[in-house]
């Protein structure tokens, strides 16, 4: 979901930054009224950049990440990780990619904006989880990641193939099959410990 450098302009570039900003400060007093979401959006950070790292895959213009998005918000909550995302993509442009700090607010766009949007609709009824819900939600949160990366490539200074964003896109089917499963263990897992007063303050277990 990375967009590389070079592919927007720097007009458009400022523009994603300001939107990045507001979109985080209109969340960040949040981890002021709940103190433990601090606590959760330091995991979001770190898990997020832990699944990263694990697993990229250069895909056209762009790559295929294991992003865990569904493990962390089903996890975490909603606004941990959204700030844990920008984070997230902070650590790893300073520690491993500083070419990736150019475009620090499109990319966080690109994962931030779906999950807003999924957070306000599909994510705003899950009670209980099974694997058909979750497979839902990856499904309807990775359609709204490869459209944010199509969008940034429309608007962009190097012109990109319909073919090549395709199969960008088409390369996401395999983290909608796999992290269903992934998601579904570590829900399950962190279920059989819902009386720890510890982890109840650093999970969100409302879904377990």
């Amino acid at each position: 979901m990375h967009i590389e450098p070079g592919y927007v302009s720097a007009t458009k570039i400022v523009l994603a930054n300001i939107a990045a900003i507001g979109m985080l400060g209109s969340q960040s007093l949040q981890l002021v009224r709940q103190p433990q979401l601090m606590v959760r959006t330091l995991l979001a950070a770190i898990f997020f950049s832990v699944f990263m790292q694990m697993f990229h895959l250069q895909v056209g213009p762009s790559e295929l990440h294991f992003v865990g998005a569904m493990p962390i918000y089903l996890t975490l909550g909603f606004v941990p990780t959204l700030i844990g995302f920008g984070l997230g993509l902070l650590l790893q442009g300073l520690l491993f990619n500083p070419a990736d700090l150019v475009h620090l607010g499109i990319n966080f766009l690109s994962l931030a904006v779906p999950l807003a949007l999924l957070h306000a609709t599909l994510g705003k009824r899950v009670q209980k989880l099974d694997i058909k819900t979750i497979l839902k939600l990856d499904a309807a949160y990775y359609s709204g990641v490869t459209l944010m990366v199509g969008f940034w490539l429309s608007i962009g200074e190097v012109a990109t193939p319909l073919a090549a964003w395709a199969a960008f896109a088409a390369s996401y089917i395999s983290l909608v099959l796999i992290e269903p499963v992934f998601t579904w263990v570590i829900v399950k897992g962190l279920a059989r410990y819902k009386d720890s007063r510890v982890l109840r303050y650093c999970f969100d277990l409302r879904t377990a």
